[in-house]
């Protein structure tokens, strides 16, 4: 105890105090900017930390990834495009909220949020670390391939509209998943001898065109401002926001706790979290005729779940030496170069340094909660007054320069507007963008695990055993099962109990 209360204190002196500060703040700026994502921010910032005490290099960077994946929510509220992939489900009913004029209480709402799921997540990773990672080990190649196809049948149910559309969407995004080499095998397909695509497509600059550009060619065609204005004093909005979120208690909890197991599962990620919990809201909730049309709940969902990722993501990084996301495996690697070693003993032989990094990250999460109340309302109340004459340009601007800093490459911004434009097709003809994005994103995780989960069942002799009798793997196809067929009961349900009471 003495212990913890010594490392404690020291994540409380005045440089790791100031380090998180700066790191929440790049973090929350970095992540908004679309393409520019929280393992880029990472990535970038990891030499700095060397020369820094291994402690509070951890602290600068987790308060970088904490900031960023919230961050990614802003984007996603005000212009429709996800800052970071784990944000799609944000663009859900953020986006309707401040189309209705309740920007300000979206961003809100998407703060506190954040702070609850992340808050969550270093409780989890403090508590229950060593025993979470091992659960995490019951997770093989076949459990993967249901987690995803689950994520696949939930965009299809959950997106408004046609659920048909949607899951055609779904489909179109496990194509564009297929183009390039095969994840295992090694095999090239749909190429049409064009180099470029043989590393496939980049999913940051697709989901920046088709969520993107879109919005702006609807921009240039639309008259009136981009955002509904209420009328009111723009404000914090905290106490309506406060209610919301005591109102949606339980639903928070809920979407935080998704979040923290869908997190320890290395290369599951924040996109499958968010869609997750987003559908787990959304099948218990009493509005569910709301949700896609603004409904707070379907936001409080989605960013508790992504950003509870973070302690959950640090789960197995530090017990196991397996990165949770991709951020993980780059602080990972920071750990590597500073001489520290995961797995039991970093958390014997040297807990100080894992213990002061959890508060620092707890420390991070909180300065997180102002930080982004405060910046948030004048990001919203800047972006009201921006005419449509400037802001479209700077919209462009920032795709372009988002797209091109993934990999340099100037095709990525070539892909990023072509992909735009298609999408801007599908929007017309009724079909979203969020179901092919999930397609994309969540199809290498599932070829790979139905792949893999083949080739070890075939070398067992009992292929059909290792898909559907693993108990997880039978939990997972029951949740497929029901996503899938619920709506079609529930609107036979209510049809035979209107033709009764007729």
């Amino acid at each position: 105890m003495a212990n913890l209360f010594a490392d404690f204190l020291s994540s409380l002196s005045l440089l790791n105090l100031g380090l998180a500060f700066l790191g929440v703040l790049a973090g929350i700026i970095i992540g908004a900017l679309p393409g520019l994502s929280a393992t880029m921010a990472v990535a970038i910032l990891v030499p700095f930390t060397f020369a820094l005490e291994p402690s509070s290099g951890l602290i600068v960077l987790g308060a970088i990834y904490t900031g960023a994946i919230f961050g990614g929510s802003w984007s996603a509220i005000l212009i429709n495009t996800p800052g970071t992939p784990s944000a799609v489900a944000t663009t859900f009913d953020g986006y309707p909220l401040a189309k209705k004029g309740d920007g300000d209480l979206a961003m809100s709402i998407s703060c506190m949020s954040s702070f609850v799921g992340g808050i969550v997540g270093v409780i989890c990773l403090a508590l229950f670390a060593p025993p979470l990672a091992s659960v995490s080990l019951m997770f093989g190649p076949t459990e993967y391939f249901w987690l995803a196809l689950l994520g696949l049948t939930l965009i299809s149910t959950l997106s408004e509209g046609d659920n048909i559309k949607s899951l055609i969407g779904a489909c179109i995004g496990l194509l564009m998943s297929m183009i390039g080499v095969a994840v295992v095998g090694g095999d090239m397909r749909m190429t049409w001898n064009i180099s470029f695509l043989n590393s496939g497509i980049e999913i940051v600059s697709a989901m920046i065109g088709l969520f993107c550009i879109p919005v702006i060619l609807d921009l240039t065609s639309m008259k009136g401002k981009h955002l509904g204005d209420n009328e009111t004093p723009k404000s914090l909005r905290l106490k309506e926001s406060f209610l919301i979120m005591i109102k949606n208690k339980f639903e928070a909890i809920r979407g935080a706790l998704i979040g923290t197991f869908v997190g320890i599962l290395p290369g599951a990620g924040g996109s499958i979290a968010s869609i997750v919990s987003y559908g787990e809201a959304k099948r218990t909730s009493k509005n569910k005729e709301n949700f896609g049309k603004g409904e707070p709940e379907g936001l409080i969902a989605s960013e508790t779940a992504n950003n509870a990722t973070v302690g959950g993501g640090f789960v197995p990084t530090l017990c196991l030496g397996i990165p949770g996301t991709p951020p993980d495996a780059v602080i990972l690697g920071a750990l590597l170069v500073q001489g520290i070693r995961t797995g039991d003993t970093l958390f014997t032989q040297q807990s100080s340094i894992v213990y002061t990094f959890i508060f620092g990250l707890a420390l991070a999460t909180i300065m997180m909660l102002p930080l982004g109340l405060l910046m948030g309302r004048y990001a919203y109340k800047s972006l009201l007054k921006v005419p449509k004459q400037v802001l479209i340009p700077i919209i462009i601007f920032l795709t372009i320069i988002g797209s091109y800093s993934i990999q340099n490459n100037i095709l990525n911004v070539y892909f990023m507007f072509f992909f735009g434009l298609i999408g801007w097709v599908l929007n017309r003809a009724g079909f979203k963008a969020s179901p092919i994005v999930l397609g994309l994103v969540l199809g290498q995780i599932a070829e790979q695990g139905f792949v893999q989960a083949y080739i070890i069942g075939n070398a067992q002799g009992s292929i059909v055993a290792n898909y559907f009798a693993r108990p997880i793997s039978f939990v997972l196809v029951l949740l497929i099962i029901i996503s899938l067929f619920l709506p079609a009961f529930k609107k036979l349900y209510k049809r035979r109990k209107g033709i009764v009471n007729d």
